[in-house]
């Protein structure tokens, strides 16, 4: 169900916590936790600190995500 309120925005992997939840730090230097739905887990499982994400943020809660996209940095 998608939420009206929500927004995206990126941010760098900071740290991988499990197989579905990771840390993210946004360009300002605000930390949250970033987390895969059930559906998706496997489309990032090979997420690696460094990486640049895109999350999914509502403004009732900004201290986690819901990860959308990887992108790959060479």
């Amino acid at each position: 169900m998608a939420v009206p309120d929500a927004f995206q925005v990126e941010g760098r992997v900071i740290k991988i916590l499990s197989d579905r939840t990771w840390q993210v730090e946004l360009a300002n230097g605000h930390r949250l936790l970033a987390f895969a739905t059930e559906r998706t887990r496997n489309k990032f499982a090979g997420v690696t600190p460094g990486e640049t994400v895109k999350l999914q943020l509502t403004p009732f809660d900004l201290s986690t995500g819901r990860l959308l996209v990887v992108k790959k940095t060479n």
